[in-house]
C-alpha cells in the first residue's frame, strides 16, 4: 500500500476506504474493497529476513520511566562485549525514541544501499536503528496514528539490512499499543524468544506490568522474565541500603511468586547509570565493581541461558 493519511482509520476498521478521511487517499478502493485486511506480505518477508537472526528479544514495560531505554541498551552493551556475538538493538518507540542519546549515536543518520537501509553501527558487533535517526533534530516532535507507526515498524523490520545477527534487542514503548502488536505479528512467523519485562519496586508500577504479563499470555509471547529496577539504594560510602521506591507489596519478587514468572534480578539505583546514559557510555565499562553492574550481569547471563535452551516449537503468535 502506498502512504496513508495521517488520520487512517486502518484497514480492519468497518470505515476502511469508506470514512471522510479516505477521500483523495490512493489506497482508498483497495480498502473498500476488503483486499487490504487480507495478510499482510510482509509477513513472510519479514520472515525471510530474520533468518539470519538468531535470537529476537523483546524488552517490554508496563509504565514509562522504569528504565526499560536503558535496560534495553545494557543488555546490548553487555552481549556485545564477546567480539564474537553479533548484536542489532532495535528501538520502535516510535514517539520517545531516546536509544541514540543512550547510545551515543545522535546526530547519526541511515545509509540505504542495495541490501536496505544499513544500521548505525557503535561497534563492529553492535548495531543500532531508531527513528530517532530519521529525524532533522531530536527535538522533533513524532505525531504519527497507529498505521503510519505500523509502517514504520514494518521498514524497520524487513528493510534494514543486519545481516548475521545473535541477537536481535527490541525496545518497545512502554504500555500493550499498537507498537507492540505489530512487532508480535510480524516477528510472529520468524520465531520470537520472548520478552524481558521491566518494572520498578511499587504497586504502582506493579499494577501495569500484571496487564503486561497477560498481554503476553494473550499473544502467546513467552515470557523470559522480569527485572526489578531502581531496586534500593546501597550507599558508596557506608553501604547501607535504602528504598527509595518501597515494595509496599513485596515487589517484584513477590508478584512473579503469584504469577509463576522467572524475576531474572534487582537492579539497585546508582546515579552514574543516568550519567553513563546522558554521555552516551556504557555503564557496565564505567562502573564495572557497582552493584548495579554485577545485577546487570547476572540478568544477562540468564537471559543467554534462557535463549539457548530455547528452540522453535512451531507454536503460533496472535497475528501469524
Amino acid at each position: 500500500m502506498e502512504e496513508v493519511p495521517h488520520d487512517c482509520p486502518g484497514v480492519g476498521s468497518a470505515q476502511a476506504g469508506r470514512g471522510a478521511s479516505c477521500q483523495g487517499c490512493p489506497n482508498q478502493g483497495l480498502c473498500a474493497s476488503g483486499a487490504g485486511a487480507a495478510p499482510d506480505p510482509a509477513i513472510e518477508e519479514i520472515k525471510e529476513k530474520m533468518k539470519t537472526v538468531k535470537h529476537k528479544i523483546l524488552v517490554l514495560s508496563g509504565k514509562g520511566g522504569v528504565g526499560k531505554s536503558t535496560f534495553s541498551a545494557h543488555l546490548a552493551h553487555g552481549l556485545a562485549e564477546d567480539e564474537n556475538t553479533q548484536v542489532a538493538l532495535l528501538d520502535i518507540d516510535i514517539c520517545g525514541p531516546s536509544i541514540p542519546k543512550i547510545m551515543g549515536l545522535e546526530g547519526e543518520q541511515v545509509h540505504q544501499s542495495g541490501s536496505g537501509w544499513s544500521p548505525v553501527f557503535l561497534e563492529d558487533n553492535l548495531g543500532v536503528m531508531s527513528v530517532g535517526f530519521l529525524l532533522s533534530s531530536p527535538d522533533d516532535a513524532v505525531i504519527w496514528r497507529g498505521p503510519k507507526k505500523n509502517g514504520m515498524i514494518k521498514q524497520f523490520l524487513r528493510d534494514v539490512d543486519w545481516g548475521e545477527v545473535d541477537y536481535l534487542i527490541v525496545d518497545t514503548p512502554p504500555g500493550t499499543s499498537d507498537e507492540h502488536l505489530s512487532a508480535v505479528q510480524y516477528l510472529a512467523a520468524a520465531h520470537i524468544d520472548g520478552a524481558v519485562i521491566i518494572t520498578t519496586p511499587q504497586e504502582v508500577s506493579l499494577q501495569d506490568v500484571r496487564k503486561e504479563i497477560n498481554f503476553c499470555h494473550k499473544v502467546k509471547l513467552p515470557v523470559i522474565g522480569v527485572v526489578e529496577n531502581m531496586s534500593g539504594f546501597i550507599c558508596p560510602r557506608c553501604q547501607k541500603e535504602s528504598q527509595i521506591f518501597p515494595p509496599t507489596t513485596g515487589g517484584a519478587e513477590v508478584m512473579c511468586q503469584d504469577l509463576k514468572v522467572p524475576l531474572l534480578g534487582k537492579v539497585p539505583l546508582d546515579p552514574r547509570i543516568g550519567k553513563s546514559c546522558d554521555k552516551g557510555q556504557s555503564f557496565l565499562v564505567e562502573a564495572p565493581d557497582s552493584p548495579a553492574t554485577l545485577a546487570y550481569r547476572s540478568i544477562i547471563q540468564r537471559i543467554q541461558e534462557f535463549c539457548s535452551l530455547r528452540q522453535p516449537k512451531g507454536e503460533n503468535l496472535v497475528g501469524s
